[in-house]
């Protein structure tokens, strides 16, 4: 009896010291209205649990500004040992984030680079410049722009919105790989907007993608039997999905649809993929990005050297964010069910 006593209480007290030293982690992402970022939270927050730490996750409504602003703030006055943050406006922590700093709170911007702040200490994400090259690349191999006898095709660009920093890579990487054949004429953009200002869209809104492409279809007359339209850059699926909707309102269908980019492999996406109304999605596996961050986190609890792999690209105004690189995966109809649903990030049923 007294031996089981002592070992009851001795297994109290190494509770009670593991319960001690479980490092408190703030995670902050944007909304839960968008499929990828309410995946991103829950499985960050999963694997976190499950390295030992505790773990407090909000969403910023649905992308509201001081929303996450006053949620940031009660992170750094509840003293989060790490905070891990996907910003909605990249410039708009910068005051808030001084806080962090003045407690030596380290911060890991996470997919998203908040800009203009000396108090972010890492970056984890995908290489974005090089998931706007894969989308570009896409592009002229599809339309077939470098073989002899290919004749001018018409494209139109969209992006995502100007305040994610991620657009510049976006849409930089893209525009490095098509504006030679813009310039060129081998691809033209009817309605001339090219410039990231032009083809932006707010909050990568499905809606506002839409609206836009309706615009498009009016007042160029793209459509089935109109003026033809062979290939949508889309930065994202969000994006992506408004564009269809537009699409398929004036008749386009698997058999007409142009080729269409997206990223993400969003549920829709992936399910119009399959109808062949979207062409091909970015997979920036979420359980990847979060399994890394997951090892940043535990790094700097343990004090240790944190992992990164790029020391060069990513400047947000204060000087270059130390950043680790995920890599992007394209998926077609061809390859999703390998990708997707056999890798256990979907089910069948999910994206029937």
């Amino acid at each position: 009896m007294k031996l089981k006593t002592t070992l009851t209480t001795l297994c109290a007290a190494l509770l009670a010291i593991s319960s001690a030293n479980a490092a408190k982690i703030g995670v902050s992402m944007p909304t839960q209205s968008l499929q990828r970022w309410n995946q991103d939270g829950h499985n960050l927050e999963r694997q976190l649990q499950d390295a030992g730490h505790k773990v407090e996750l909000l969403y910023a409504g649905d992308n509201d500004i001081p929303t996450q602003l006053n949620q940031v703030e009660n992170m750094i006055a509840s003293n989060c040992d790490v905070l891990v943050i996907a910003p909605i406006d990249g410039s708009s922590l910068t005051e808030v984030l001084t806080a962090a700093k003045d407690k030596g709170i380290p911060v890991v911007s996470y997919d998203r680079l908040i800009m203009n702040s000396d108090a972010i200490s890492y970056y984890a994400t995908f290489d974005n410049y090089k998931v706007g090259q894969i989308q570009g690349n896409y592009l002229v191999d599809a339309l077939k722009l470098n073989e002899e006898g290919t004749d001018p095709k018409n494209i139109e660009l969209f992006t995502g919105s100007i305040d994610d920093n991620n657009v510049n890579f976006f849409f930089g990487g893209a525009m490095d790989v098509l504006k030679p054949y813009l310039d060129s004429g081998k691809l033209i953009c009817k309605s001339g907007q090219t410039k990231k200002e032009q083809v932006a869209t707010l909050n990568w809104s499905t809606e506002e993608a839409q609206k836009r492409m309706e615009n498009l279809i009016a007042s160029i007359g793209y459509g089935p039997e109109g003026t033809k339209l062979d290939a949508v850059l889309s930065s994202n699926d969000s994006v992506a999905n408004g564009i269809t909707n537009a699409l398929v309102s004036v008749g386009y269908n698997a058999e007409n649809f142009p080729i269409l980019t997206g990223q993400d492999c969003d549920k829709p996406s992936v399910k119009n993929m399959r109808r062949g109304i979207q062409t091909m999605s970015i997979f920036k596996d979420t359980r990847i990005l979060a399994d890394q961050v997951v090892r940043m986190v535990n790094a700097i609890v343990e004090k240790k050297d944190v992992p990164v792999n790029d020391t060069i690209t990513y400047n947000n105004g204060t000087g270059v964010i130390p950043s680790y690189l995920c890599t992007p995966i394209v998926v077609t109809k061809d390859n999703l069910k390998e990708v997707l649903i056999e890798s256990g990030y979907y089910t069948e049923k999910e994206v029937k």
